[in-house]
C-alpha cells in the first residue's frame, strides 16, 4: 500500500477533497457560461470576512462563513436580477466591502495566526469529521439541486430571457444557485483556501470547455478534471513537502494548459465541431446546438 494511505490525515484530505471537486466545477460550470467567474472570488472575499468575524467573536469560524457567503449570494443576485446593479459592479461592492470588513477585525484583533493563516491558503491535511460531514451533507443537497433543476440551470445559463419565456422560474433557480455557490465556497475553503477557492470552481470548467462537444461532457469533463487536480495536488503535495492548496490550484493551471494543447491538436485535424469558448457572444447558441445533435 503506499506511504500516503498509511496516514488517517491524508485519507481525510483526499475524501474531503474529492467531494469538493465534485461540487466546486459543478456550479463552476453553471457559473462560467454565465460569465459571472467572479462571484466566486467575491464569495471567498465574503468568507474571509466571516471567518474573521467568528475568530473575534468565538464561534464556529465555518458557520460564520456560511452565514456570510449565502446572504451575500443571495443579495448579489437579487441586486443583479432586479436591475438595480450590473453583475460586475454589485460583485465589485460586496468583494470590496467584504475585504475592508476584513481588514478592519483582523487588525482590531490580534492579526494573523497560524488558524486564521490557515482559512487563507487552505488547511486540507487538518480536515476533521465535522469538516467531513458538513462537505457530504453539501454535496448531497447540490447533487439534488442539479438533478432535479438541470433543464431549468441549463436554460437560464444560456438565455434567460429565453428560460423565462419559456416557463422556466428563473428568478428563483438562480437564487438557489447562488446560495448553493456560497456554500460551496465556504466548504471548499479549508482545501484550497479563502485566496484560491475560485480557481478550483472555474479552472476545471475552463479546462473542460475546450475539449467537451456538449453540455454533459463538459459537466463530466469539468469534474474529472478537479477530482484529478485535488489527488494528483495532494500527492505532490505530500510528497514533496509543498502547501496543499497551491499544489491543487498549480494542478489546475496545469490540467488548463494540456487541455488547450490537446484542443489545439484536434483543431488541426479534419473539421469538427466543439464546445465553444464561454467569451464568446456566439456560446449559447453553440452549446445548444450541439447538445440537440450530439446528446
Amino acid at each position: 500500500m503506499p506511504e500516503i494511505f498509511e496516514f488517517d490525515f491524508m485519507i481525510r484530505a483526499l475524501i474531503g477533497g474529492s467531494m469538493v471537486a465534485i461540487l466546486a466545477p459543478a456550479f463552476g460550470l453553471f457559473i462560467v457560461l454565465r460569465r459571472l467567474s467572479l462571484i466566486a472570488d467575491t464569495l471567498s472575499h465574503v468568507a474571509l470576512m466571516g471567518v474573521a468575524i467568528g475568530f473575534v467573536t468565538s464561534i464556529f469560524p465555518t458557520f460564520v462563513a456560511l452565514i456570510a457567503t449565502t446572504s451575500s449570494a443571495a443579495g448579489i443576485e437579487q441586486l443583479r436580477s432586479r436591475g438595480k446593479l450590473p453583475g460586475d459592479a454589485a460583485l465589485a461592492v460586496f468583494l470590496y466591502s467584504s475585504l475592508a470588513i476584513a481588514v478592519i477585525v483582523i487588525s482590531k484583533s490580534s492579526g494573523f495566526n497560524a488558524d486564521l493563516f490557515g482559512y487563507l491558503f487552505g488547511t486540507v491535511l487538518s480536515i476533521n469529521d465535522r469538516d467531513l460531514w458538513l462537505i457530504a451533507v453539501l454535496l448531497i443537497v447540490v447533487i439534488l439541486f442539479v438533478v432535479s433543476f438541470y433543464a431549468e440551470l441549463t436554460q437560464s445559463a444560456f438565455d434567460q430571457d429565453l428560460a423565462h419565456t419559456s416557463g422556466v422560474r428563473v428568478t428563483a433557480t438562480n437564487l438557489a444557485l447562488a446560495i448553493l455557490t456560497g456554500a460551496t465556497v465556504t466548504a471548499s475553503m479549508r482545501v484550497v483556501g479563502v485566496l484560491m477557492v475560485g480557481a478550483l470552481i472555474v479552472i476545471p470548467v475552463l479546462a473542460a470547455l475546450r475539449l467537451a462537444r456538449g453540455f454533459r461532457t463538459a459537466l463530466v469533463l469539468a469534474i474529472v478534471f478537479g477530482l484529478l487536480s485535488v489527488w494528483v495536488g495532494l500527492t505532490v503535495a505530500f510528497y514533496a513537502d509543498l502547501a496543499a492548496g497551491g499544489s491543487i490550484v498549480l494542478t489546475t493551471v496545469a490540467m488548463l494548459i494540456l487541455s488547450e494543447v490537446l484542443g489545439r491538436i484536434r483543431d488541426s485535424l479534419p473539421s469538427r465541431r466543439t464546445l465553444v469558448n464561454p467569451a464568446d457572444d456566439s456560446s449559447s447558441a453553440s452549446v445548444q446546438e450541439l447538445d440537440t445533435a450530439g446528446e
